[in-house]
């Protein structure tokens, strides 16, 4: 037992419980991963993400490291960027959610490396990537200070982290948001996923996130020599960009 405590959604557990509470969810979910991304985001999960892609200052060669990966969207989108001549690891620290991930690329003929990482102890050199990536991962992380330390740390001079993550909503949504994620969604995660219980703690999560002005100090506090944000669906996600220099 840890004398230390965190958040597990709205529950207050030991640090050291946290990380398996968050592999019991997403070993549950990770099989419909994708299907409830679609049905919990209306599909503005791919549409975010895309963004994510085309906004990164990437070329070919780069090498980019995509941590809390899951299902390869974006690792995806970063090895088409970087082409055959760069270098993209997907990363998890969920085998389950790392082999969805991997069997569906190898499917389309992508093969990429492949890592089962922890963020807070990454299991690369310094200064080697030129961006790193986490998409809604950084919320499940137990002690994010540690984790952005490890990705400033791997991150060559004039490289980039982008954290894509749910955020704080505007003020006048706050009320149909509350509504829709704790009413609605973890009755499609039972409908559909057959798991109530890992959607109540996804929702929960979302809300323990720091908001954009929060993250954006850890970022800095981590680092991190430069940082900015950029709101979307009215702040229901927000991508923040942080570069080293």
């Amino acid at each position: 037992m840890s004398d230390h405590k965190t958040h597990f959604g709205f529950s207050t557990v030991d640090e050291d419980e946290k990380a398996g509470k968050v592999a019991e969810v997403f070993h549950s979910v990770a099989k419909n991963y994708d299907i409830m991304n679609d049905v919990m985001s209306g599909g503005l999960h791919r549409v975010w993400k895309h963004f994510t892609i085309n906004t990164a200052r990437l070329k070919k060669g780069d090498k980019v490291l995509d941590i809390a990966g899951g299902t390869g969207d974006l690792s995806r989108g970063w090895a088409k960027r970087v082409g055959k001549e760069g270098e993209v690891w997907l990363t998890d620290i969920n085998s389950s959610m790392l082999m969805v991930g991997r069997d569906r690329l190898l499917n389309e003929g992508m093969i990429l490396p492949v890592s089962l990482a922890d963020a807070e102890k990454l299991p690369f050199p310094d200064n080697y990537f030129n961006l790193v990536s986490v998409a809604f991962g950084l919320r499940n992380m137990t002690h994010k200070d540690a984790a952005l330390k490890e990705m400033y740390r791997v991150l060559k001079p004039g490289g980039t982290l982008l954290v894509l993550e749910f955020s704080k909503v505007y003020k006048p949504l706050e009320g149909v948001y509350d509504l829709y994620s704790f009413k609605l969604l973890p009755i499609m995660g039972k409908l559909i996923a057959k798991d109530a219980d890992s959607y109540q703690y996804l929702a929960e999560s979302i809300r323990m996130h720091p908001d954009q002005e929060t993250l954006k100090q850890m970022m800095l506090d981590a680092g991190f020599d430069s940082v900015d944000y950029h709101n979307m669906s009215a702040g229901i996600v927000a991508l923040h960009k942080g570069v080293k220099f």
